[in-house]
């Protein structure tokens, strides 16, 4: 399992405790500290100590701050397990589930395995599903990107929720496209389906995801948050050169424009700077898509969106037309 944590005092001896309690002797933790400047490395480097006791410890600390990406493919290079997967240092895990993980995806054979998850907000609670209704059997990655116009599994985009075969690693599909703030887990879920050849959605439900962590970068509405275009660019790059880029490239296209809408709609969330920077790279995006798909895509969304959207694609063509 591989651990990045960043500034996370307040929350990271939860996790930590967590793990703990899911340690065998034949799991690793791989622990990143992506140059935290609180205590949070002194809590590590004592919990590393500890857990050595009851698991196979790596603790690694960069030696600048790289962001989420980065600090998940230092425990990719690190890792030496049969099965890999991970968790954010905010977050926390029931009680044996990384057993019953294990488990799950060895008996079913498959490359990788997706898991439904408990959302925590404050002291409330939520089940969010994976977006599947066949459990526990070998499904076609490819084939569960679609349809276009609903929620699929590539909307499920937690790279925590699910563990991974080490042969996806060999493959080189399990590596995050380096840098990215935000955002970072939609190119890399959809580069699994479209190229591992199997996976299986199954009902465990471990993983306690905190929401409204006030420094984490879904409440931060700074620059960073921009690096959401440069994710999206890229599963729109990768898609269109796929073989089956006709039936996959409007999911791509469809879902980015939502994003794009959701963004913009959410003025108050930015910083004003920043938000002027969004609608200006939003715009642009909008005019990098395939226009006969984007024109579909408007056609087809709420009145709300697509209104949005259509006013940011003017937006470059009236500039375009003055200049």
């Amino acid at each position: 399992m591989i651990v990045p944590f960043y500034n996370v005092q307040q929350y990271a001896p939860d996790t930590l405790k967590s793990l703990r309690l899911n340690a065998q002797r034949d799991f690793e933790f791989v622990l990143v500290d992506d140059h935290s400047k609180d205590e949070t490395p002194a809590i590590l480097e004592r919990a590393a100590e500890e857990l050595s006791d009851v698991a196979q410890v790596r603790y690694i600390r960069h030696e600048k701050n790289g962001g989420l990406a980065t600090a998940r493919n230092t425990g990719l290079d690190a890792a030496q397990g049969e099965y890999l997967t991970f968790l954010d240092g905010d977050d926390w895990l029931a009680p044996g589930y990384f057993a019953e993980l294990v488990e799950a995806i060895e008996g079913l054979g498959v490359d990788f395995v997706r898991t439904d998850h408990v959302q925590a907000t404050a002291r409330a609670r939520s089940v969010n599903r994976v977006p599947i209704g066949r459990r526990w059997e070998a499904l076609n990655p490819r084939e569960a990107i679609l349809p276009a116009d609903r929620s699929t599994s590539v909307d499920y985009a937690f790279a925590w929720a699910g563990a991974y075969h080490r042969r996806l690693l060999d493959q080189g599909l399990l590596h995050f496209t380096d840098g990215l703030r935000t955002a970072e887990d939609r190119p890399w879920i959809w580069k699994l389906h479209r190229e591992a050849e199997s996976f299986a959605v199954v009902s465990l439900l471990g993983v306690f995801y905190r929401r409204g962590v006030a420094s984490s970068l879904t409440q931060i509405g700074d620059v960073r948050q921009l690096d959401f275009i440069r994710a999206f660019d890229q599963v729109v790059e990768e898609t269109a050169k796929d073989p089956d880029a006709d039936r996959l490239l409007p999911k791509a296209v469809r879902t980015y424009c939502a994003i794009i809408a959701h963004h913009v709609s959410d003025e108050d969330k930015w910083e004003p700077s920043v938000y002027r920077q969004l609608r200006a790279r939003s715009a642009a995006a909008i005019q990098r898509l395939p226009q006969d798909m984007l024109g579909d895509v408007l056609e087809t969304m709420d009145l709300h969106r697509s209104s949005k959207l259509r006013r940011l694609r003017r937006r470059i063509t009236t500039a375009k037309a003055a200049a």
